[in-house]
C-alpha cells in the first residue's frame, strides 16, 4: 500500500487540475487560482510522502511530470489565454493564443527535469509549480485589487512580456535550491527557513499579490545561495 500512496497524491494533483482547467474554461479564474493552489499542495505532498516512505520508482517520477504539465503547463496557458482575450480588443485575433507559449515551455522544462542528472536535490530553472503560481496569482489579485494593479494586469503587452519572461526562466540554466528538507537544523537548512520566513511575512502583509514578489524573491535568494552555506 505505501507503494502506491505517493501516486495516489500525485493523482489528486492531475484531478485537481483538471478541475482548474474546467473553470478556466467556465470563465471562472479566482476557482481555478485556488484549485492550482491545491494541486501544488498535492504535488509537494507527493514527493515529501514518497521520500518519508522511501517509495519513489520511475514510474511516480512519470507520472508527476504528466500530472504536473496538466495542472502547471496547459492550466497557466488557458489562464494566460483567458486574460490576454480580456485586455486584447482591438490587438490582433492571435494575440490571446501567445499564452499558450507557457505551456509549451513547460512541457519543455518537465522533459528537461526527467532527463537532467543535475536536478536530484536542485533545479536548473523555475519549476512549473512556481511558475504557476505567478499566473494563478493574476486572477485573486484583480479580485481583491487593494493595489490598483488591475490595469497594468490585463495590459496585454504587459502579460505578453509576463509569458516570456516565465516562459525563458523555465529552461534558463539558472540553479534553483529546492524546498527539501532532510533535517530540521537552522545550519543545514538556513536559506529554505529564511525564504519561508520572509514569504509568510509577504502573504500576511500583502495577500495575493505578495505571490509573484515571493516567486522573485525565490529566484534571487537562489543567485545568493553561496552566502548561506
Amino acid at each position: 500500500m505505501k507503494n502506491h500512496l505517493p501516486n495516489a497524491i500525485t493523482c489528486l494533483n492531475l484531478f485537481a487540475g483538471c478541475m482548474a482547467l474546467c473553470s478556466v474554461f467556465a470563465g471562472r479564474l479566482e476557482l481555478a487560482a485556488y484549485l492550482v493552489g491545491l494541486a501544488a499542495l498535492f504535488d509537494f505532498a507527493d514527493g515529501l510522502v514518497a521520500r518519508a516512505l522511501h517509495a519513489s520508482s520511475p514510474i511516480g517520477k512519470d507520472l508527476d511530470s504528466l500530472a504536473d504539465m496538466v495542472s502547471f503547463g496547459v492550466v497557466p496557458g488557458a489562464m494566460l489565454y483567458h486574460l490576454l482575450g480580456q485586455g486584447a480588443n482591438s490587438l490582433p485575433d492571435w494575440l490571446p493564443y501567445a499564452g499558450f507559449i507557457l505551456t509549451v515551455f513547460s512541457a519543455l522544462r518537465l522533459a528537461k527535469f526527467n532527463n537532467d542528472t543535475r536536478q536530484t536535490t536542485s533545479f536548473i530553472g523555475l519549476p512549473t509549480p512556481a511558475c504557476t503560481l505567478v499566473v494563478a496569482s493574476l486572477p485573486l489579485i484583480l479580485t481583491y485589487d487593494t493595489y490598483h494593479l488591475s490595469s497594468i494586469i490585463l495590459n496585454p503587452w504587459v502579460l505578453l512580456g509576463l509569458t516570456l519572461l516565465l516562459s525563458g526562466l523555465l529552461v534558463a540554466e539558472l540553479p534553483l535550491f529546492a524546498l527539501k528538507f532532510k533535517n530540521l537544523s537552522w545550519q543545514d537548512n538556513s536559506l529554505r527557513f529564511l525564504f519561508l520566513i520572509l514569504a509568510l511575512i509577504l502573504l500576511l502583509v500583502l495577500q495575493a499579490a505578495a505571490i509573484p514578489l515571493i516567486i522573485l524573491l525565490y529566484v534571487l535568494l537562489s543567485l545568493f545561495r553561496p552566502s548561506f552555506g
